[in-house]
């Protein structure tokens, strides 16, 4: 099939993401696979696919493109994203495709892309081509069928679990009692893997990996899929809850009381906890909330070092740094050992063996940081006029002559609090961030300010 069109409207900023069968198909995953070895004419590349039902026919598809191209594939089958990210290298691949659209309602699906050593594969790297291929027809040749691609089937997690387990030291770890929420996700095959390796006690919740979403779709966070997770966490008395999205390269924490722990002071946490054994070294955060992240990883003697928001944005500056950590308050975790990318499997081995070293409870952990700059969250509104509101903010400020940030939308700085307003890359939304030295009042009266431009 030929698509007579100046852009597919599955072809997102950072990767591929759109409804099945009527914006992705078997037939675009095809041609996507025949584009894809065309534009970085690789000899191998690892493919694996999530629980979503239409995944593993957009990943014969893909493959078959791939394959008729010449191109040999290592197909690891159902896991996380962050496992093609882990394979692609330890395989010495040319490139890798997940087939996943995360935590995207039920009837979507997607690709994300990265070519050899998981760098990733974005509009500005390379995604803007391979879609252009594919509008024009433009592929190298069907290859004879004795020049072929051949798959292999590699489904074996070990090696990725012996990696995450250099990590964490085991002879620290205490039986922590954990309840793990893989909403149905992708996480539940895997963490049952890895847990065999832990001395955790574990409660399940929805852990059975089932496309057709029977608690609802794998978000974090939406805030009533948090409940069961608190409702367990306090029922069973345990020391943390763990919950992912659908493909788990994001992961959210809940503490001892089930309260959950917005991500903006992980962030901080596990930055401080990887600059204990890497003194000195850089950090890179998102622009969204910055000043307890600032505060915590200049305390521990590391360079704070600001990114624009998102994987490919923050990746790259890992990478330009040398970073040994970034992350972001959207519950994204980079980490320079895992070849700079995000992991949702990570993040919660290195806070449980905080909590096993320390004998604090995640919420002393957290408290005096939240206190100290609390937050509003990212608040979310749908509008249409995007940039006129961005000036009429900036307007309305503008008297109190605040410093003035552009790196990722607009962020203000004022004496007493900070706040950044920003477009989404793939909605109609805008997001909106509000912290403060030490006031939740002058937060929500800040947000309440805020809303009354937004909303006129």
């Amino acid at each position: 099939m030929t698509l007579n069109a100046q852009k597919i409207s599955c072809f997102k900023a950072y990767d591929i993401r759109g409804r099945v069968p009527e914006e992705l198909n078997a037939d675009i995953a095809y041609q996507t696979g025949r584009a894809f070895a065309a534009e970085l004419n690789p000899k191998q590349v690892v493919i694996g696919y999530d629980i979503r039902l239409e995944s593993p026919e957009i990943a014969k598809g893909l493959m078959q493109g791939l394959v008729d191209s010449g191109v040999d594939i290592i197909d690891i089958g159902l896991c996380g994203t962050e496992e093609v990210y882990f394979a692609t290298p330890f395989y010495a691949a040319d490139g890798g495709i997940m087939i996943t659209a995360s935590h995207n309602p039920k009837g979507y699906n997607g690709m994300k892309l990265v070519a050899r050593g998981s760098v990733p594969i974005s509009g500005d790297s390379g995604l803007r081509e391979i879609e252009q291929r594919i509008i024009e027809n433009r592929f190298d040749s069907v290859v004879s069928e004795k020049n072929k691609g051949t798959v292999y089937q590699k489904p074996s997690k070990q090696a990725y679990i012996q990696h995450l387990l250099t990590y964490v030291d085991l002879d620290q770890l205490k039986p922590l009692k954990l309840v793990v929420n893989a909403g149905n996700g992708a996480a539940g095959p895997t963490f049952t893997e890895l847990a065999k390796e832990l001395p955790f006690q574990v409660t399940t919740v929805n852990h059975e990996a089932d496309g057709n979403f029977p608690n609802g779709v794998p978000n974090p966070m939406i805030i009533e899929n948090r409940i069961i997770t608190t409702e367990t966490v306090i029922q069973q008395q345990a020391d943390m809850g763990i919950a992912w999205d659908g493909d788990f390269d994001r992961c959210f924490l809940f503490d001892e009381k089930g309260q959950f722990i917005e991500g903006y002071y992980l962030v901080g946490l596990l930055a401080e906890t990887l600059l204990a054994s890497h003194p000195g070294e850089k950090i890179v955060h998102d622009p969204r909330l910055t000043w307890n992240t600032i505060e915590q990883v200049s305390q521990a003697g590391g360079i704070p070092v600001q990114s624009k928001t998102g994987h490919a944005f923050i990746k790259e500056r890992m990478r330009k740094e040398d970073a040994v950590y970034g992350g972001e308050m959207s519950a994204h975790h980079y980490f320079r050992d895992f070849y700079y990318c995000d992991s949702g499997m990570i993040p919660w081995l290195l806070i449980a063996e905080l909590i096993s070293k320390t004998g604090k409870t995640l919420s002393e952990l957290i408290s005096e940081r939240a206190k100290a700059y609390p937050c509003s969250g990212e608040i979310n509104y749908t509008v249409k006029n995007s940039p006129t509101i961005l000036a009429n903010v900036r307007a309305h400020f503008a008297p109190e002559n605040p410093a003035i940030d552009e790196t990722d939308g607009l962020s203000l700085e004022f004496t007493q609090w900070r706040m950044n307003i920003r477009s989404s890359n793939t909605e109609p939304l805008l997001r909106l961030n509000i912290e403060s030295r030490g006031d939740s009042d002058l937060v929500w009266q800040k947000v309440k300010e805020l809303e009354a431009i937004i909303l006129a």
